[in-house]
């Protein structure tokens, strides 16, 4: 099959009567139409009305229902003049087996570049990794007994913006400094947001969501220098980062799927062919892990609180017994264990995808079991804690992921069809 090709009329006219030595049609006379001029009165030149091919695997795709309307969309109407509109959307080849129409943008800059789906998933996967890594950071400053090497903010000091050549001072400046990785992150998310085809609202609001929190953690990071490390505003920046990778990993999980669903058969739930919807009892222990998951976050705050690592050996500890706490926070932890070991047994038979991350969620349980009680018994290493909390942001990631992924598939999503009514030979009833 031809892929079809839109070319102005006049063009075909003037290039067969240059060849049989007529007058060029840029010479006709006012009852021939103007050049690009569509039937209506209705200029397409700039809503895509050139369709050519490209072989470029880096062109934006969108559906043929709404294709030139994705054009027109970005380039809104009233704008038809070539003076007042220089970015031109161009549109490709039809895709039959997708069902897609390519797009391709000529942009003045990077801000105009349309950005495909499975180019968006890589800064989603950056903007979530960066809010992990600064996660860490803030963790060596607290383990370092460097919260209060600046003592001021927005500057390190009140006579100076720049750290000194101190070790505590230079530590918290480099993770000031962090945010404006995290910053770049976030910012090129949100952009790409705006700029993929098809535009998607929800991703839109998640990654304006990720602005949000940045401009709150600065804010607590500013109360919490200014308090001297009050336990209170050390737990509330904690669990706000927990938030912040929250919002980022969903937005990493609904860009991932609909990348995936825009390839060919994918399916409008988000799952991959040879994948189904999960059933409610495995969704609803999804759910559980997670809501489980965020409480083991909040008593391992409550034990960093009351234990020796509050970030400075100035800074006041929460009136609570670290034994007591940990006790606690070790139940809930065997307990989210426990749920996900079972919630794995019923996706034994499910996707690959959801069952290997659920598997991947019960093995950093364990680790993390094993680090806890050795950091406990050895008197609070401050390597095993950087290590744990570290670990904890990623189980946190996963488990946010299993929760949210539509595609995590369930005890029945592999099972065989039946044909005609007649089940298939080894389907379980």
């Amino acid at each position: 099959m031809h892929e079809p090709v839109d070319v102005a009329v006049d063009v075909h006219v003037q290039r067969v009567g240059a060849a049989r030595g007529q007058r060029p049609t840029h010479h006709r006379g006012c009852d021939q139409p103007q050049r690009r001029q569509a039937l209506g009165g209705q200029n397409h030149r700039w809503d895509g009305g050139d369709q050519q091919q490209f072989d470029d695997a880096g062109l934006c795709q969108s559906h043929e229902g709404r294709g030139t309307g994705s054009a027109r969309r970005a380039y809104p109407a009233g704008h038809g003049s070539g003076h007042a509109r220089k970015a031109r959307t161009l549109r490709g080849p039809y895709d039959s087996q997708r069902g897609i129409r390519h797009h391709r943008f000529r942009p003045l800059g990077l801000y105009h570049r349309c950005v495909a789906p499975h180019a968006y998933t890589r800064l989603t996967r950056f903007a979530l990794w960066a809010l992990a890594a600064i996660v860490v950071t803030g963790v060596a400053v607290r383990l370092t007994g460097s919260g209060l090497g600046c003592e001021d903010w927005p500057t390190c000091s009140e006579d100076r913006f720049v750290a000194d050549l101190e070790y505590h001072a230079l530590v918290e400046f480099v993770n000031r400094l962090f945010t404006g990785v995290v910053a770049i992150a976030v910012i090129a998310a949100v952009l790409g947001s705006w700029r993929r085809r098809p535009r998607r609202t929800d991703l839109i609001v998640l990654s304006l969501g990720l602005v949000a929190g940045v401009l709150a953690q600065v804010g607590l990071g500013a109360l919490l220098v200014l308090s001297e490390l009050d336990p209170r505003f050390t737990m509330g920046h904690f669990l706000l980062s927990m938030v912040l990778l929250w919002n980022a990993a969903v937005l990493d999980i609904r860009a991932r799927n609909d990348a995936d669903a825009a390839g060919a058969e994918g399916r409008p739930d988000g799952s991959t062919p040879g994948e189904g919807p999960p059933d409610a009892t495995t969704r609803l222990m999804q759910w559980a892990v997670l809501v489980v998951g965020g409480a083991l976050l909040v008593t391992g705050t409550l034990v960093t609180g009351a234990g020796p690592h509050a970030g400075d050996s100035r800074a006041e500890r929460l009136p609570l017994l670290v034994r007591e706490v940990a006790r606690v926070h070790s139940i809930v932890a065997l307990a989210l264990l426990g749920m996900a070991v079972w919630t794995w047994w019923r996706l034994r038979a499910a996707s690959s995808r959801g069952h290997a991350r659920m598997g991947r969620i019960a093995v950093l349980l364990v680790v993390q079991g094993a680090i806890g009680y050795t950091q406990y018994f050895t008197g609070v290493p401050v390597l095993l804690v950087g290590i744990h909390v570290a670990l904890a942001s990623i189980t946190w990631i996963e488990i946010v992921k299993a929760a949210h992924d539509p595609a995590a598939g369930s005890a029945r999503s592999r099972q065989p069809e039946p044909i005609d009514g007649v089940p298939m030979a080894g389907a379980r009833p």
